[in-house]
């Protein structure tokens, strides 16, 4: 895979992908916590520490950022997703991966753009599948990209997630192979 990779979302706003580098993490991390904080699609309970951040999001992991293009100095981050081994040694390939868009990007194909990039990109770095352990089942933006993107469900975890009202939501787990 080619980065910067180039592309137009559905409103034909042009966008760049590329690795992340030291220079996108304070973009990243904002962004990440504004998502944290809408309790729709991760676990944690509350904006992160930056150490917190870079061992969910960085450490060990191949992270990818979207801009908008031409990226100048005050361009926002659109979003961004991370690869990563899901298991060790013997599973090794199969990966796992997380996903993150700007509130005010969504439903302009970003995500879309974002799950296809990562699913090429997997396979180009070995991998042979992707699993997603812990899909909001009550996420229905996401779980309609996935399944579109090919995934399917493995399983349900009851009651796996609780939300910011307190209810408690269950769990899917999503597979696709790359191979």
């Amino acid at each position: 895979m080619q980065f910067p990779l180039e592309a137009k979302l559905r409103d034909e706003t042009p966008v760049e992908l590329l690795p992340a580098g030291n220079q996108d993490l304070p973009a990243l991390a904002t962004l990440y916590d504004r998502i944290v904080v809408e309790g729709a699609s991760y676990p944690h309970e509350r904006p992160v520490t930056e150490d917190e951040f870079l061992d969910y999001w960085v450490r060990g992991k191949s992270t990818v950022v979207a801009y908008e293009r031409p990226r100048r100095t005050d361009t926002r981050l659109l979003g961004a997703f991370y690869l990563k081994q899901n298991w060790p040694g013997r599973a090794r390939h199969v990966a796992n991966a997380g996903f993150i868009v700007a509130p005010e990007c969504r439903n302009r194909g970003l995500g879309r753009l974002l799950g296809a990039v990562m699913l090429d990109y997997a396979k180009e770095l070995g991998y042979r599948s992707v699993i997603f352990n812990l899909v909001f089942s009550e996420n229905q933006a996401a779980r309609r990209l996935w399944e579109k993107l090919g995934f399917r469900v493995l399983g349900t975890i009851p009651g796996a997630v609780r939300m910011n009202d307190g209810r408690y939501q269950d769990a899917l787990i999503m597979f696709r192979s790359v191979i």
